[in-house]
């Protein structure tokens, strides 16, 4: 091993011991460069459309497929995982939230995290250039981090870990330092297919989400009436979907966050569908103060529950869907290992 490895080995070190004093799980290295293998899958995926009405995800091609085009000079991506599982969960006869929303959005969280460790590196290895990303720019997170031996794409298009699971956010900082390559992780499915089989809505085929019919979509992206077809489908799921998550055999190794900003709202627990039936602007705002739920506006809320209890788009929400925010990441279910951008 050359002087010049040796270096870089002591910087990776020093990344990931940063790391995991900030709270994340793991951290992982590969070369900044053009993804090749993903380019066809990504372009297949978005000339069947099952990016559904995402409009943005056509965008940046080049750039979702090479960090360099994002971050000039960039030499190494750092992949990092932040734990969400929640130690308590919502009970089983109520409308249910995807676990990632239950406390503070993690796009504030995580990027403050990613700011402080970039921070503490460069205090001891001088001034480091380089952007943080968590799903705000047109960057293939999963894929970066698969490809930086966090894991391995599962059937359901989410990263999966050995003795994890894949209850996590994924984080990348895009740096203009080298940093050595960590191998890479094999796949581990083997011939399970129990995310596909469990989809309500036969979203899933073998390392592939259809966009266009995930729950995720239909209660996040979409910004206008859920189409009748699919009713009865979502399970009482109001806002995204973990169902290919809680169905993982990996995710038996799930363990509890410890991230006082993720904990939430103990009304989001006690709620029952009663009770989400009759939220108010006003309680909605109080519950999800800080929460990414608060991306679909109460008028979206609303009409994802009224669409649960079969009773159509409200009048508010016809009125005002057009209003809704059209830039809301739903990474977690819908996009099929291509993460998207609320700047994309």
């Amino acid at each position: 091993m050359t002087t010049s490895d040796h270096v870089q080995q002591d910087r990776a070190q020093l990344f990931k011991r940063e790391a995991a004093l900030l709270g994340f799980i793991s951290c992982g290295i590969s070369k900044a460069g053009l993804l090749e293998e993903e380019a066809p899958r990504l372009e297949k995926w978005l000339k069947e459309a099952k990016q559904g009405k995402m409009g943005y995800m056509e965008n940046h091609f080049d750039k979702r497929l090479d960090p360099t085009k994002l971050v000039p000079g960039a030499k190494s991506v750092v992949s990092l995982l932040y734990n969400y599982f929640p130690e308590q969960k919502q009970s089983s006869d109520s409308y249910q939230i995807a676990k990632y929303a239950y406390g503070q959005d993690y796009h504030e969280v995580i990027k403050n995290k990613l700011k402080t460790l970039l921070e503490r590196v460069s205090a001891q290895l001088g001034q480091i250039e380089g952007r943080a990303f968590v799903d705000s720019a047109p960057i293939l997170e999963k894929a970066w981090a698969a490809k930086s031996g966090l894991g391995w794409i599962g059937k359901n298009s989410n990263l999966l870990t050995q003795q994890v699971g894949s209850f996590y956010f994924i984080a990348e900082l895009v740096l203009d330092i080298d940093l050595p390559q960590d191998p890479i992780t094999s796949d581990h499915c083997g011939t399970c297919t129990a995310c596909i089989d469990a989809c309500p809505t036969q979203a899933i085929t073998p390392y592939e989400v259809d966009g266009s019919k995930c729950i995720s979509y239909f209660t996040i992206e979409l910004k206008e009436a859920i189409p009748k077809e699919v009713s009865g489908q979502f399970q009482d799921w109001a806002f995204g979907c973990d169902i290919c998550q809680d169905v993982c055999p990996w995710n038996r190794f799930s363990k509890s966050h410890s991230e006082p900003l993720f904990n939430p709202d103990p009304r989001l627990l006690e709620n029952t569908k009663k009770d989400w039936e009759e939220i108010t602007q006003e309680v909605f705002s109080q519950i999800f103060k800080k929460s990414a739920v608060k991306r679909t506006k109460y008028e979206g809320f609303k009409r994802n529950i009224d669409f649960l209890l079969d009773l159509g788009p409200t009048l508010e929400f016809a009125a005002k869907s057009v209003q809704l925010n059209h830039k809301f990441c739903a990474q977690f279910c819908v996009l099929g290992g291509a993460s998207c951008s609320s700047t994309a």
